[in-house]
């Protein structure tokens, strides 16, 4: 696999080596050895997260301030732009985000580690989401924060306003909401 940093270094870009020919294509999605030599450290994941969401669904921006989630996203059918926040405080790079196109065509994943919030609009008719996470999902320990914050001014490419749930649509703002350390 090529690994690929971003403008926030510990956000990485994983491009799996596809095999492909006139049947179709083959390739490993995750493999725990790899990975872990690609982030230079161990990761463990502990649960698997499946979404499946319609045209302009924006789902997020999520965190969990305690039992932090580190997150491993791929797009198994359709096409998303996926965003990651820095909320850790301490970081040269609080409050900037980071965007990418995942689909079923370009096959990329994304290493969303611990002390980011997390999201992503559907820019096809539908996608399906897969994530793995490094910690159990605490409801109580979730927060959200604000899709549309003018202060961290994310380019969301679309048109119109997304669909959300409630809890998204009462995200906070970043000078407002609890961060990492």
């Amino acid at each position: 696999m090529k690994v690929s940093p971003t403008n926030i270094p510990d956000i990485l870009i994983i491009e799996p080596k596809v095999f492909g020919d006139n049947r179709g294509f083959f390739f490993e999605s995750f493999n725990q050895q790899a990975f872990n030599d690609a982030v230079g450290q161990e990761v463990i994941f502990v649960q698997d997260n499946h979404s499946h969401s319609r045209k302009g669904v924006l789902r997020g921006l999520h965190y969990q301030i305690q039992q932090p989630q580190g997150k491993l996203v791929r797009v198994i059918q359709g096409l998303i732009y996926d965003v990651a926040v820095d909320l850790r405080r301490s970081s040269n790079t609080f409050g900037q985000w980071v965007g990418t196109e995942l689909s079923d065509d370009n096959h990329l994943q994304v290493w969303v580690p611990a002390g980011f919030a997390h999201g992503f609009v559907v820019l096809s008719e539908s996608a399906d989401v897969l994530y793995k996470t490094t910690d159990y999902y605490a409801p109580k320990h979730e927060r959200c924060l604000a899709w549309n914050d003018k202060n961290i001014d994310i380019r969301w490419p679309i048109s119109s306003e997304p669909t959300l749930s409630e809890k998204d649509s009462q995200g906070e703002l970043l000078v407002d909401t609890e961060c990492f350390l």
